[in-house]
C-alpha cells in the first residue's frame, strides 16, 4: 500500500504507477509525473531517489520534457524505475512519506494539472487487428463469405497515420469536409461528413531505436513496446467510403487521433496477462510465438451529449478480443527493416468483440445507418453529431484494486462553413 490515499475505485494504485507528462499554472513547464490515486508525484523532484545501477547516471532523463530518452533506455531501466517508485511511495518507506518539504514538491493533485502528450511522437501507425471488426465491416460491403480479404489472418494488416494530429485526451476534434460520394450515379462532390465516427482501440508505445534495415524479431519484440493508452481513431465513413481503394485510408483519418494522458507499463499489466486468440491458419515462422501475449482489458465507451444530465455508456469491450498481438504487430511492421525510435505509436485498430454489445465503432452499432443507438431520454444516434463528447476508459480488475488508464475524451466540433 501507498502512505497517498487510493480510493478502491482508482485506476491508479501503486500496482499501477503510469507515466504522463502535465504542467501546472505555477510551473507552466511540461514535466514527467506518475499518477498515484489523485495525485501526480513529480519526477523531477524526486530523480535522485532513482540511485540504481542502471538509472544512477541517467537521472536527466527526468528532467526532460517527453518520456522519449526514458522510453529509449529499455526493459532494465523501466523495471528498476518502477521499483524504485514502488519504493518511495510505500506506506512503510520514510524517505519521501516523513519528507513534509518534498512532499509538498513533489506531490501535485491531479486537478491543478494540465496534461500533455506523453511523448514527442515521430510516428504513428495503425493496425486492423480485430477478427470481429473487420469481419463486420466486410459483411457489410461483401458477402459475408468473402468478408476477410485473403491476406487478414495471415499478416496484420496496417496503414501509417499522421502523427502532426494525435492529441491528448480533452482536446476537441473538428467534423471534417473532404470528397464525398453521396449519389452512386452522381460525380463527387466536396462537402462536410455526415457519417462521422469513434474507433474503440488501444495503442502501444515503442522502446528503444532500432537501426534501419534490421528487424526485431519475435524474441525481442517485448524488449521495444514500453506501455499503452487508450485510443480514439477518429472516422469519417463517407469520406473514408469513396477514397479507400486501391490504397486503403488517407483523409478519412487524419483530422485527429486521441490518446489517454498516461501511459501504463507493460510491468504493470503482466498480471493481467492472458490466452493468445487461436490464429487459423498458422501464421508464418516469424510470427510465430510460443507464449501469451494478450491482456485482459475491460473497456467502454459513453457520450455525452446535449439532453443527457450524465454519458450514456454505448458499449463494452475487452482487449482480449484482439487477433494479433502487439508482438507479431511490431515483428511484422519492422520486418523489412522498417526502423523504430522511442515513442513511436501503433493503434490496436478497432476492438470489437463478437455480440453486438460489445462493437467498438459507431459503424457496427448502428450497422451502417440501419439501427438507431440509444443514448436515454428520448435521444438516439447513428453518428456522432457536433457537440457529442466521446470518452473512452478501460481498466484491469485486479484482487481488490484496478490499475486503470484513466479516459479519453474529445468533443466534436462543427466543420468549417465551406464558400
Amino acid at each position: 500500500m501507498s502512505f497517498v490515499t487510493v480510493n478502491p475505485d482508482s485506476d491508479f494504485p501503486i500496482q499501477n504507477l503510469p507515466y504522463g507528462v502535465f504542467s501546472t499554472a505555477d510551473n507552466p513547464q511540461p514535466r514527467i509525473g506518475v499518477a498515484i490515486g489523485d495525485q501526480i508525484l513529480d519526477l523531477q523532484a524526486v530523480k535522485h531517489f532513482f540511485d540504481g545501477p542502471v538509472l544512477k547516471n541517467v537521472q536527466n532523463v527526468f528532467d526532460q520534457p517527453t518520456l522519449n530518452a526514458f522510453m529509449g533506455l529499455g526493459r532494465a531501466a523501466w523495471s528498476e524505475a518502477r521499483q524504485t517508485l514502488q519504493k518511495i511511495l510505500s506506506k512503510s518507506e520514510s524517505m519521501l512519506r516523513d519528507n513534509a518539504e518534498l512532499r509538498a514538491r513533489a506531490l501535485v493533485p491531479q486537478s491543478l494539472a494540465t496534461m500533455h502528450l506523453p511523448a514527442n511522437i515521430g510516428d504513428y501507425t495503425d493496425f486492423y487487428s480485430s477478427k470481429n471488426h473487420a469481419y463486420n465491416v466486410g459483411c457489410m460491403f461483401r458477402d459475408p463469405k468473402t468478408a476477410l480479404n485473403p491476406n487478414w489472418t495471415q499478416l496484420p494488416v496496417g496503414y501509417h497515420g499522421r502523427s502532426s494530429s494525435v492529441v491528448v485526451s480533452g482536446t476537441p476534434v473538428r467534423r471534417p469536409n473532404g470528397q464525398l460520394k453521396p449519389d452512386e450515379t452522381n460525380p463527387p462532390i466536396h462537402g462536410t461528413c455526415r457519417l462521422f465516427d469513434f474507433e474503440l482501440e488501444m495503442g502501444f508505445f515503442t522502446g528503444p531505436a532500432t537501426q534501419l534495415g534490421d528487424p526485431i524479431t519475435m524474441d525481442r519484440a517485448e524488449d521495444h513496446i514500453f506501455g499503452m493508452v487508450l485510443l480514439n481513431d477518429w472516422s469519417a465513413r463517407d469520406i473514408q467510403k469513396w477514397e479507400y481503394v486501391p490504397l486503403g485510408p488517407f483523409l478519412a483519418k487524419n483530422m485527429g487521433t486521441s490518446i489517454s494522458p498516461w501511459v501504463v507499463t507493460m510491468d504493470a499489466l503482466q498480471p493481467f496477462l492472458t490466452d493468445n486468440i487461436p490464429q487459423d491458419p498458422v501464421p508464418l515462422p516469424y510470427l510465430q510465438d510460443k507464449g501469451n501475449y494478450n491482456f485482459d482489458i475491460k473497456l467502454d465507451v459513453s457520450i455525452m451529449a446535449d439532453g443527457l444530465t450524465k454519458p450514456s455508456t454505448i458499449t463494452r469491450s475487452n482487449f482480449k478480443h484482439m487477433y494479433w498481438t502487439m508482438k507479431q504487430q511490431l515483428v511484422h511492421h519492422t520486418a523489412t527493416g522498417c526502423n523504430i525510435n522511442p515513442g513511436d505509436l501503433m493503434g490496436s485498430g478497432t476492438i470489437s468483440g463478437p455480440t453486438p454489445d460489445t462493437y467498438g465503432s459507431m459503424l457496427e452499432l448502428c450497422w451502417k445507418g440501419t439501427k438507431t443507438v440509444e443514448l436515454g431520454n428520448g435521444i438516439t444516434r447513428k453518428f456522432l453529431q457536433d457537440g457529442d463528447e466521446v470518452i473512452f476508459h478501460g481498466y484491469c480488475e485486479g484482487n481488490g484494486h484496478r490499475v486503470g488508464f484513466g479516459t479519453c475524451s474529445g468533443k466534436v466540433l462543427p466543420a468549417h462553413p465551406l464558400s
